[in-house]
């Protein structure tokens, strides 16, 4: 069971009375950047110091670094602390997620966790810190909380009253303006074999455009588009992806178009969402799992259950280093521990059963959520025999350019079969372009014609 802390009172209000949405009060609000940081983290440090106050995260990038470089790590110097192995879990349990503790079961031998000193690195932008104020009194879901609007850029809901306004956080973190990049995925065999799968990306996001305007997101309702398209292995070289997002998921759904080499033609997909199969994940995860989850929450019913102390990936410049070799990260069961940095951070916790009559994988998913950046750290799944499924992790880093937190690579576990895909493996190739000049004509079905040909 999970133990949560206490949430401040207006927050329990809010549960208790079930509401769908909420503003919260100039007040409450006035408390971003005093007694919590602009994005709505407690300030503080915990009682016993492991976990330090926030300061700012990084404001500056190491010496030497430039952007278009794989980001060096500004925590080189740090040393373990403690490893969690199968001998000594039982006493660090209530900081890891069922999940987690199910992969120490399932590779006894070889699992095992290396913990570093807390660095609350997290920051972002001035505009993103000042649009979360503005949220903060306007934001509102819509549609049963399947949309969002009079928000823009920031966070929209820094301090949430219920779980759909916590993974509406997650959803919307900011990752600038624009971004293209080269990066990869790879799914090994029980032996560790693996064929590496390329992917070109490119994610426009109007939602966080220096001129957005909540009033003008309502009217186009596009949250962001996304572009990819496969480059290696020569089989599936071309296919490509279209998605437009939508801001309000009822009123337009997400939109997505498929280009197959094969039929040389682009074809609406509308059932790229929900428990579709991943493209070329070998059936190890589903489309709502992408970016640890995306797409319209409607399936759901969704509650936050507090917040809670817990060891998850952070500062992942060593797993993200351009001095690593594929192999060197994946093997058989799960990634190379040894290249894998844990610390112990507050998240929220939410969770997400499946409503009555709705069909899905994940019958119940819990997702852990970093209280600095939104990002989904750790995401357990559970099938329709309520036993454990999957078990997700996002390791995260600071990207000094813009600047934001973000995941550099995230790993779906498979708890039955005992595989695991590995999403975003860039240590070999060009790194982000988050200044990328991006425009709608790039996202439009034609232009998939031109990028699957290519």
């Amino acid at each position: 069971m999970i133990k949560t802390s206490l949430i401040a009172s207006a927050v329990a209000l809010f549960l208790a009375t079930g509401a769908a949405h909420a503003k919260v009060s100039e007040a409450e609000a006035a408390k971003l950047g005093d007694t919590l940081t602009p994005l709505g983290a407690e300030k503080a440090g915990n009682a016993d110091g492991s976990i330090p106050p926030w300061e700012g995260g990084i404001t500056s990038a190491p010496a030497g670094y430039e952007p278009g470089m794989h980001h060096p790590d500004p925590f080189a110097d740090d040393q373990v602390l403690y490893t969690i192995t199968k001998d000594n879990v039982s006493q660090y349990q209530e900081l890891l997620s069922p999940g987690q503790l199910a992969l120490f079961d399932a590779y006894p031998e070889t699992f095992k966790i290396n913990v570093y000193p807390t660095r609350r690195s997290a920051s972002f932008p001035q505009v993103a810190y000042d649009w979360t104020r503005k949220n903060a009194v306007n934001a509102e879901l819509v549609d049963g909380g399947n949309g969002l609007k009079n928000a823009a850029i920031g966070t929209p809901f820094p301090i949430p009253a219920n779980g759909l306004e916590a993974i509406w956080n997650h959803v919307t973190r900011y990752r600038g303006e624009a971004l293209t990049r080269r990066a990869g995925q790879a799914a090994p065999t029980a032996s560790g074999s693996y064929t590496y799968i390329g992917l070109d990306e490119a994610l426009l996001l109007p939602y966080n455009n220096a001129n957005a305007d909540p009033a003008k997101l309502e009217e186009t309702n596009i949250l962001f588009k996304f572009k990819q398209k496969v480059t290696q292995p020569a089989r599936l070289a071309g296919t490509a992806l279209l998605v437009h997002e939508t801001m309000d998921q009822i009123k337009t759904p997400r939109q997505a178009w498929t280009y197959n080499t094969g039929q040389r033609r682009v074809r609406r997909a509308p059932n790229v969402a929900y428990d579709a199969p991943g493209t070329a994940a070998d059936g190890l995860r589903t489309t709502d799992d992408y970016d640890m989850f995306n797409g319209s929450p409607n399936r759901y019913n969704w509650k936050l259950l507090g917040k809670k102390e817990m060891i998850i990936p952070y500062n992942s410049y060593k797993l993200h280093s351009d001095k690593l070799q594929y192999d060197d990260i994946l093997q058989a069961g799960h990634i190379n521990p040894e290249h894998v940095r844990y610390e112990k951070h507050r998240v929220w916790v939410v969770e997400a059963t499946l409503k009555d009559g709705i069909s899905h994988i994940y019958k119940k998913r819990v997702f852990f959520l970093d209280e600095d950046s939104w990002q989904v750290s750790v995401a357990d799944m559970y099938d329709n025999r309520d036993q454990l499924y999957r078990v997700a992790m996002a390791h995260g880093l600071n990207y000094y350019e813009l600047p934001a937190h973000w995941s550099t690579l995230e790993v779906f576990h498979d708890l039955n079969s005992k595989r695991y895909i590995a999403i975003g493996l860039d240590n070999q190739e060009t790194m982000y372009d988050f200044s990328a000049k991006l425009s709608d004509r790039q996202f439009s079905a034609s232009a998939l014609r031109k990028e699957g040909r290519r």
